[in-house]
């Protein structure tokens, strides 16, 4: 199953855990320090939230597409390129406290996308945590590709 991932910075992660909980019905699939996220099933969403700055508005961090095998994220690799879009890989990288691969894409209006797959969580490599700060598409609109 692959689904829409929407990533956000919020300045109050508790209350926008409450609320996207009562939003969707559903509490967070993981928590960590200063990150949250939703594996929501109808509609098919996965909703990540990573704490930013206190008073600062809520902002788009970044946009995916969760796919289930590191095949379909190298199927999309080919596609995009072969479309003429630039593209960046990262593969085994820690991000959002799971080991993944991904491939980066900018829309028109530099918004990043990803598409990932998820290969182990975090935890279950029996490593500490990876920090939500720093990995994802905070860095994404200075690369240049």
């Amino acid at each position: 199953m692959s689904r829409v991932q929407l990533a956000l910075n919020v300045a109050d992660l508790e209350g926008s855990v409450a609320f996207y909980a009562k939003l969707f019905g559903t509490e967070p699939a993981k928590r960590r320090p200063g990150y949250a996220n939703f594996a929501i099933t109808e509609p098919p969403l996965k909703l990540v939230l990573i704490e930013g700055e206190p008073g600062q508005d809520t902002r788009l961090d970044h946009l995916g597409v969760e796919v289930t095998t590191t095949d379909q994220v190298t199927a999309a690799t080919e596609r995009l390129r072969e479309a003429g879009l630039a593209t960046f890989e990262e593969n085994d990288t820690s991000c959002c406290y799971a080991l993944q691969d991904k491939v980066w894409v900018h829309g028109p209006g530099r918004e990043p996308w990803e598409v990932y797959v998820v290969k182990a969580e975090a935890d279950a490599l029996g490593k500490g945590p990876a920090p939500a700060e720093g990995c994802c598409a905070e860095d994404q609109p200075t690369r240049k590709w």
